[in-house]
């Protein structure tokens, strides 16, 4: 899905298109991976070595990147909506943690469907 036209007045309006974004299951187990080492790196530079703050957009980024060029195969959001983009990724990754993304997924695929599920009903 191409990125829509309209501009997001805020981050209650992006996050279900964020989500939709991320509708495959692989694609979001690498952000996950990604936003799970951040926050390692994250801890590491708080108790052993400012240099360990680097890691956490390496770490983040590489994962969700991969994820979108390979799985997804759409343009990540970060490059349209970069604060928002970082925002929805830890929250999804704490969804994910509380169980309740499959639910905000399903919510979200209702308001932006893909155009390849627009015709599994028919």
């Amino acid at each position: 899905m191409t990125h829509p036209q309209k501009r997001f007045s805020n981050f209650s309006e992006f996050y279900p298109y964020y989500l939709q974004e991320h509708s495959k299951p692989a694609c979001r187990y690498f952000h996950y991976i990604g936003t799970f080492l951040s926050i390692m790196a994250f801890i590491f530079g708080l108790i052993f070595h400012p240099y360990w703050f680097l890691a956490m957009p390496l770490s983040g980024y590489s994962f969700a990147w991969f994820s979108h060029a390979f799985i997804e195969k759409n343009k990540p959001a970060t490059f349209t909506y970069p604060l928002w983009s970082l925002i929805g990724d830890y929250k999804m990754f704490l969804s994910w943690l509380s169980g309740s993304i499959d639910q905000q997924i399903a919510n979200a695929n209702l308001l932006y469907p893909r155009p390849e599920k627009a015709f599994d009903n028919k």
